[in-house]
């Protein structure tokens, strides 16, 4: 899933550099040596600080003026989502911002979190708490009287549908897809999965999940 994953990131135009930033556990080893293997960047670090674990990879593999945080368990992820929403945070010229705002309606699966450098950083010096070490973002998504915010929605409703991997019918779903459209187009679009699961009623709601 890792490089299939890779492999959609890297045709987002606005990204520069793709660093996969894992833990220092030797039970992370196969998974660095695979990512490196499939072209991107690595960095290791603390297994519960995810926060600094991504400061960092900034300052290994910067300068950069902005981060984009993507998770590891969407190998479905949007090279065009990735762009429009970088576009829309920097264009905003806002601190953080993501596309997932507080009504959702890209599917999950799609997340792309946006955040200048300087603000990663801030977030780091600031972070005293569990839950914002370990979740990146934890500060900056909730603190809009620090950090300017600008998100990005679609006029369609898909907030509910679900396309990232957590369980086993997600892991199902995810390989229905590939195994349909990868061979024919590596470069398959999430209209080209939309197109599928809608002739397809046996993965319109598999694992009791909104697949469409």
């Amino acid at each position: 899933m890792i490089v299939r994953q890779i492999e959609r990131v890297a045709r987002a135009r606005r990204i520069d550099r793709l660093v996969v930033a894992t833990s220092g556990e030797t039970g992370d080893d196969a998974l660095a040596a695979v990512a490196a293997e499939a072209g991107a960047g690595v960095f290791r670090g603390a297994l519960d600080n995810v926060l600094a674990r991504f400061i960092g990879a900034l300052e290994a593999f910067g300068p950069a003026s902005h981060v984009v945080r993507l998770t590891a368990d969407c190998p479905l992820a949007d090279p065009e989502i990735i762009d429009a929403t970088i576009d829309h945070v920097t264009r905003a010229g806002a601190d953080y911002g993501s596309n997932t705002p507080p009504k959702r309606t890209f599917p999950k699966g799609l997340d792309v979190e946006v955040m200048t450098a300087e603000a990663l950083i801030d977030a780091g010096r600031r972070a005293t708490t569990p839950e914002e070490r370990e979740h990146v973002t934890w500060s900056l998504h909730r603190r809009g009287d620090l950090y300017r915010q600008a998100f990005l929605s679609q006029e369609a409703d898909e907030g509910e549908v679900r396309w990232t991997v957590d369980y086993p019918h997600d892991y199902a779903f995810v390989c229905a897809v590939y195994e349909t459209l990868y061979p024919a187009n590596a470069a398959f679009t999430s209209e080209d999965v939309r197109k599928l699961v809608r002739s397809r009623p046996d993965l319109a709601m598999l694992g009791g999940e909104r697949r469409i």
